[in-house]
């Protein structure tokens, strides 16, 4: 069975099915040299290792780690560079810009090799000579890893991000169960001498208490983060950061107001010593939710920074080279 006919299905990631139309691509380059030498059987050993990489099974364990990906591209890399090595004379010069904008997009402008590559097919209209053959090699490859490690880095900030939002949610449910095992553990009531104890939900503490204070703030800060989601573009990489740069929000929000609550009863907020009815006290949890935004923002920023530097084909080059 041809392991493509399963991308439809199980495996229908859009990165899988880019991988295996980019292979196929790369399979009929390879046919068309009709070379039978070692280095042409070497290059269909990787070109099968790459389809079999993309279409096979998926974990949530390989979605972490990156194996898969990081296999499939491995193999796709070391397939273009034998291209490149194998291509005819007469097929070479098409080459140049290929290889030119790869440079481009993920080499800094002071790498000799981009440098250099460039200023020869500045001389060449562009046109990649065979004599250049070995530096086309050598820059392709540079440019193929250091795309690599930009993937690398931006899996490593997504299961980073991952953890945080992870160790959050499990603080946001220790101060829920402790809320609502214990209600005069966590106090979010106040007491105003001319009307009397206020808590979020009646006049005495309740188990329900610190819950609905955390439902409160997750609403208010998902509701902060939707508006926020203007200012976060797609992305066609196999991570997903927007999203769990949103999802970081919800129990964060969650914490958050539950924190505001207690320093505004222990007077660590100058001029809020004691709120007057249920309606403050869930005002005040919203505001405190909606305020993680001051703290996550600025992991927003970074996020954005991280998938700007991961430069695919579709991105402008321009924007690589030196201002």
């Amino acid at each position: 069975m041809d392991p493509t006919q399963d991308v439809a299905g199980k495996n229908a990631f859009s990165w899988r099915q880019r991988a295996l139309a980019y292979i196929a691509e790369l399979q009929s380059q390879l046919n068309g040299l009709k070379d039978k030498s070692p280095e042409a059987e070497g290059t269909q050993r990787h070109l099968d290792a790459a389809r079999e990489a993309a279409a096979g099974e998926h974990s949530l364990r390989e979605a972490w780690s990156g194996t898969a990906l990081d296999r499939t591209w491995e193999n796709i890399n070391q397939v273009e560079v034998a291209l490149l090595r194998l291509m005819p004379d007469k097929d070479l010069p098409w080459w140049g810009s290929d290889v030119l904008a790869r440079a481009l997009q993920h080499l800094g402008p002071q790498d000799p090799r981009r440098v250099k590559l460039e200023e020869h097919l500045r001389d060449q209209d562009g046109q990649l000579s065979p004599q250049d053959r070995t530096l086309a090699v050598i820059t392709l490859q540079a440019a193929n890893i250091a795309a690599q490690q930009e993937k690398v880095r931006l899996r490593s900030f997504r299961n980073t991000i991952l953890i945080s939002t992870t160790v959050m949610t499990l603080v946001a449910v220790a101060l829920a169960l402790v809320g609502a095992l214990i209600p005069q553990a966590i106090k979010l009531c106040f007491n105003e001498p001319s009307t009397g104890p206020s808590c979020p939900i009646g006049r005495v503490p309740t188990a329900w208490d610190v819950p609905v204070v955390e439902i409160v703030g997750l609403a208010s800060a998902s509701l902060v983060g939707a508006i926020g989601l203007r200012h976060i573009y797609g992305t066609s990489t196999p991570y997903t950061l927007p999203i769990v740069l949103a999802l970081l929000k919800l129990p964060a929000g969650a914490v958050s107001a539950v924190i505001g609550l207690v320093l505004i009863q222990a007077r660590f907020v100058p001029g809020l010593s004691e709120l007057d009815t249920s309606a403050q006290i869930i005002g005040w949890a919203a505001i405190f939710g909606a305020a993680q935004q001051l703290v996550t923002r600025l992991v927003d920023e970074q996020g954005q920074q991280v998938l700007e530097n991961v430069r695919g084909a579709s991105r402008d080059v321009e924007a690589a080279k030196p201002r």
